[in-house]
């Protein structure tokens, strides 16, 4: 199973955070391929701006040291994502399953709206 974090998961990962159930910690150290989206430097560089969040900016290193691989936003998933029923409104969720469907990706997400989309998810 190939995987992608949303930006909580990713958050909880990084930090070693005990939010991140033991079932979605063990979907991600499985996974053959681990993904996060540029979407999740965004969002986390958004949120360090305006204050919501105490993190340093992602950064290809901090991937590669747990091994996960960048997934750039494509004007496939662009389209996708204008596509998909109103779930969810989010910007960034959205993208992500967009990403998620297009790549033949599994999402790993604690996000309950995320759930009603046909993608294979990992609750996390």
């Amino acid at each position: 199973m190939r995987i992608l974090l949303d930006t909580q998961v990713f958050l909880w990962w990084a930090r070693d955070d005990p939010q991140l159930p033991a079932s979605a910690r063990d979907a991600i150290r499985a996974a053959p391929e681990a993904f996060v989206s540029i979407v999740t430097a965004w969002e986390i560089a958004i949120k360090r701006a305006i204050g919501k969040l105490d993190m340093l900016p992602l950064s290809a290193e901090l991937l590669d040291s747990h091994g996960f691989t960048l997934v750039p936003v494509t004007l496939e998933h662009a389209a996708l994502s204008s596509e998909l029923p109103l779930h969810h409104r989010d910007p960034f969720g959205r993208m992500l399953i967009a990403q998620a469907r297009h790549e033949g990706l599994t999402l790993v997400t604690h996000d309950r709206r995320l759930f009603a989309y046909p993608i294979p998810i990992v609750r996390a």
